[in-house]
């Protein structure tokens, strides 16, 4: 059997799991078995799949689209490893990264992990600009394995894995948004040990443009609620800082309007470090310009999503309600 099982969930992405498999077909550690799960795609990629069989322990299912996280469960099912690692499928994995996690694992043991993202040098200037917001202290705080952080880490689905005994005891994957976190914070409650291995990251790819992007973190902000009513100390100061920047930029702007357009002042000045901390990162001027917008899409859509969630989830009791937040965290 094989010491790690690989595990992605596809959804009409033929040319990203190209990527993906010719990525891990150039590993420089091979004892690994590849699991993709198509989850009801109308553009299936067993074609690509194919192609890798004889470079490739590779396993292809295709089953109803039912979401990304019974994917998942169903790749469990049908895996052998000792541990499993999940991708995602707009993911490129670094030649290293199975022996870089290997001899961490040898060294340190843990029971979950993950590894935070990089943008590759193939990206475009856009999707790198979207990988510095998705990344930096400025903007998340951190809290997707960078250097700095404001809380504790917690693995994201793009690069995590955790042990055949914690999926024994803990379960697969809620279909949720914000699943990763979900199970994350339930294998830290089963007592589990949670660790991030910095070496192992991979290249992720990002949305293409900025108005795919804004969908994407919206939907984030509004699951941290969702989150919050499942699990009621998960709420962190950081994880509120987007909607505590939308409201006091809100009331900036009001104040430039109505008193003085010195009150742009703070804005410019975080719009300035922004520039420089991303110039320092890509040492592009023209990723840095685009990191911009990028971050004000990444701070504005995540906070927007959390204040709407906030207002209509707890405040107004709409949309699903405590009680059933409650049951689902019972696994009821």
């Amino acid at each position: 059997m094989p010491k790690y099982s690989v595990i992605v969930p596809v959804y009409n992405r033929i040319d990203e799991v190209d990527d993906l498999l010719r990525s891990l077909a150039a590993q420089t550690y091979t004892d690994f078995e590849v699991i993709i799960v198509e989850d009801g795609s109308t553009l299936p990629c067993k074609d690509a799949v194919d192609k890798y069989a004889a470079q490739l322990d590779v396993k292809y299912f295709y089953k109803s689209n039912e979401g990304r996280s019974i994917a998942r469960n169903h790749g469990i099912e049908h895996s052998t490893g000792d541990y499993l690692i999940f991708f995602d499928s707009d993911c490129v994995i670094p030649p290293g990264y199975f022996a870089t996690l290997h001899a961490r694992l040898s060294d340190t043991p843990l029971d979950c992990f993950g590894g935070p993202d990089a943008a590759h040098s193939s990206f475009t200037p856009t999707q790198k600009a979207i990988s510095f917001a998705m990344t930096s202290f400025l903007t998340t705080g951190g809290i997707r394995g960078g250097k700095m952080q404001m809380e504790k880490f917690v693995p994201r689905s793009f690069n995590m894995g955790y042990s055949r005994e914690v999926y024994d005891k803990v379960g697969g994957f809620r279909e949720m948004f914000s699943e990763d976190i979900d199970m994350s914070t339930r294998i830290r409650q089963g007592g589990f040990s949670i660790g991030l291995i910095r070496d192992a990251f991979v290249y992720h790819k990002r949305r293409i443009d900025f108005k795919k992007f804004w969908r994407q973190v919206h939907v984030f902000g509004m699951s941290r609620i969702t989150l919050k009513l499942l699990y009621p100390d998960s709420l962190k100061l950081v994880h509120t800082l987007p909607a505590i920047a939308v409201i006091a930029g809100i009331i900036l702007v009001l104040l430039s309007i109505f008193l003085s357009p010195w009150w742009l002042l703070p804005i410019g000045i975080y719009l300035v470090a922004l520039f420089i901390s991303a110039l320092a990162s890509t040492r592009s001027i023209d990723i840095a310009l685009r990191a911009i917008p990028a971050s004000v899409v990444q701070i504005v859509g995540y906070g927007t999503g959390f204040i709407r969630a906030y207002f209509t989830k707890i405040l107004l009791g709409r949309g699903r309600d405590i009680e059933e937040e409650i049951a689902i965290r019972k696994g009821k």
